[in-house]
């Protein structure tokens, strides 16, 4: 039987096989955990990491609240950066809840993807 962890592994290499992110148009990485969500713009040509942002200084609200506050400083931080397009990366994750709530917030915010 396949664990959870190694299912969205295989997910995730599979995902991962498929998109690749560039200072034009980075990778927008999501992790979550059981407490926080964490967001990250990441140029895979060069290897680094152009904006990042997480659920850690946010006190009160929801989880799925939290996710929506994160993909909003997300969009803010990125269009500073004078980025508007950006490639989702659920990083394994299904496109429900936190995922959802943040990449809705994102493009609310003036991201496209």
């Amino acid at each position: 039987m396949i664990s959870k962890i190694e299912r969205r592994n295989k997910i995730k290499a599979r995902i991962r096989g498929k998109i690749s992110g560039s200072a034009e148009r980075p990778r927008m990485s999501v992790f979550r955990s059981n407490k926080e969500i964490y967001v990250q713009l990441i140029d895979d040509l060069a290897g680094s990491t152009l904006a990042a942002t997480s659920s850690k200084g946010i006190a009160e609200g929801t989880k799925i609240e939290k996710a929506a506050k994160v993909g909003e400083a997300i969009a803010q931080k990125a269009l500073a950066a004078g980025i508007n397009e950006v490639v989702f990366d659920r990083n394994g994750y299904l496109f429900h809840g936190r995922v959802k709530s943040l990449a809705d917030a994102a493009r609310k915010g003036g991201l496209k993807f």
